[in-house]
């Protein structure tokens, strides 16, 4: 079935050609801007000789361009594969190395570490979208240039199981894969995830997420441009700018990670009119029951609905409906087309209860294809058309799902996945650190926080802080540990492997230093 996701921007801007699609600042794009930007990008990367299926890097925060490039992109037959611009250049290259990158879309703020990653990797332009943050760097294009007048081509002739989007999530082993996503689970999950919360043309909505996250790139962008909803742009959260962008547009809905509402609840509410937030989906990790209760006392007309959803699931699989029928503390029932089986250590089907705690496990049309060149991961993560996730729950009497534990190694920090092994990578390679364990603890604002526990060689005058900044040099923001100690020697078992879980209990209580 010939299908192309970019469908749902065309389709929009045919009903609702001057109704605003985005605002940024005093600046908005309509529909109809949109969908004609989204034209001339997609003619002019077929001017550089992309054949269909290449594989283009997107590293923006939420700017216009990022749906000009994005619905440019697959309508001209393209996979689109988003980056966060937090990412170190180690880790960029990686990802555009392993997606098979053939040209990236960055911003002037990063562009500098842009480059040196497409350097590394080989031949890969870079495009620059220039916001005034910083200088465009030598040997670098003007995004502009890929909005230069051309004539419209045809849209691609792409099948509905072609994939459009590739997101690097991390496996169990620690190293990123690549989730393909495709035309028609995008399209699938934006369409079932606004008839369960109920979102309607009418609407605005804080885009506060960022796209690069498949979170904010389905649950926000997509959804808003399938349904004519005006999106109010925040490249980088703030918590009071955006309650001052609510008033300003008197937001309907918007989604957001646990940490954000926190934010925004300790940033203070008194004197703002926030009435007009009628509902607030919260993903990405756990919501706590009394960050539920402050955030609806402190806006008084909200109401949050939890959700789950993964990378490999395109977003969400499972979300609450109403403040009528949600339980607090559930994820809320499986999607329209989604089921969902508890798997037992054994691989049984358990029934439901929570005292039958075990994997939970989804199929449906969101679900991925694979993890983009690796069939091993593959095959470890989607069996039989069942996607596992590792995530450890329970189905109760009345259908709804619980998340009680994580992957057993999994640090989700304020919605963002970490996985010890790659921060561990990292910190290893400091000259003077033996050995190193790094686990996480639980934080009141960000979910959890990051503890890396290390040895280091006798004589050695090596500090707590310059292993910090060391793991700072290769790694994001959000996956450098906040928390170094420093030990003799790590415990292990008999059999020489560090007990993990007794140095995540040992820290578990103690103070995260900020910074």
């Amino acid at each position: 079935m010939t299908f192309n996701v970019s469908l749902m921007l065309r389709e929009t801007a045919a009903d609702h050609p001057e109704k605003p699609c985005v605002v940024l600042g005093k600046r908005s794009w309509s529909y109809e801007q949109v969908d004609q930007a989204a034209d001339l990008v997609a003619a002019n990367l077929r001017r550089l000789g992309l054949q269909p299926g290449a594989k283009i890097g997107v590293q923006l925060p939420n700017l216009p361009q990022f749906l000009f490039a994005y619905f440019g992109m697959v309508r001209a037959g393209y996979v689109m594969v988003p980056l966060n611009p937090l990412l170190s250049a180690r880790e960029v290259g990686f990802m555009l190395k392993h997606s098979d990158c053939q040209l990236l879309i960055t911003t002037d703020a990063v562009a500098t570490e842009a480059v040196q990653a497409a350097a590394e990797v080989g031949d890969v332009p870079v495009y620059v979208v220039e916001t005034g943050t910083a200088g465009r760097p030598e040997g670098t294009e003007d995004f502009n240039a890929l909005l230069a007048p051309q004539p419209a081509g045809d849209m691609a002739a792409t099948e509905a199981d072609d994939t459009a989007i590739i997101v690097f999530t991390s496996g169990t082993t620690g190293t990123p894969k690549g989730a393909e996503l495709t035309h028609f689970g995008i399209y699938m999950n934006s369409t079932v995830a606004t008839e369960r919360i109920g979102l309607e043309p009418e609407h605005t909505t804080l885009a506060m997420l960022p796209f690069f996250h498949v979170y904010g790139l389905t649950s926000v962008l997509n959804v808003s441009v399938h349904n004519g909803v005006t999106m109010i742009l925040l490249p980088q959260f703030d918590p009071v700018a955006a309650m001052d962008l609510i008033e300003e547009h008197q937001v309907v809905r918007f989604s957001a990670v646990p940490s954000m509402l926190i934010s925004m609840i300790d940033a203070g509410t008194t004197g703002r009119d926030l009435s007009s937030v009628e509902k607030v989906t919260s993903g990405g990790s756990a919501l706590p029951g009394e960050t539920l209760r402050r955030f609806e006392s402190a806006f008084s007309s909200a109401t949050i609905l939890e959700g789950y959803g993964l990378s490999e699931s395109t977003s969400s699989v499972a979300v609450n409906i109403s403040a009528e029928e949600r339980k607090i503390l559930s994820i809320g029932k499986p999607l329209w087309g989604t089921e969902c089986r508890v798997i037992g250590e054994q691989g049984q089907i358990l029934p439901p209860g929570k005292d039958n705690v075990g994997e939970l496990t989804f199929r449906g049309p969101s679900i991925m294809k694979g993890y983009y060149s690796n069939p091993e991961a593959t095959a470890e993560t989607l069996r039989e058309g069942w996607l596992y996730t590792g995530d450890m729950g329970y189905v109760d009497e009345d259908g709804y799902l619980f998340v009680v534990d994580r992957k057993k190694e999994l640090i989700i920090r304020n919605g963002y996945n970490v996985f010890p092994r790659e921060v561990e990578e990292v910190i290893a390679t400091h000259p003077d650190v033996v050995e190193v364990a790094v686990v996480g603890k639980p934080h009141p604002q960000y979910g959890q926080e990051i503890v890396a526990v290390v040895s280091i060689s006798e004589g050695s005058t090596a500090t707590d802080e310059a292993i910090k900044d060391h793991a700072k040099e290769s790694l994001a923001a959000y996956k450098y540990p906040r928390e170094v100690h420093i030990l003799g020697e790590l415990p292990k078992t008999a059999t020489g492997k560090i007990r993990k879980k007794d140095l995540a209990q040992d820290f578990a209580a103690q103070t995260v230093p900020q910074g």
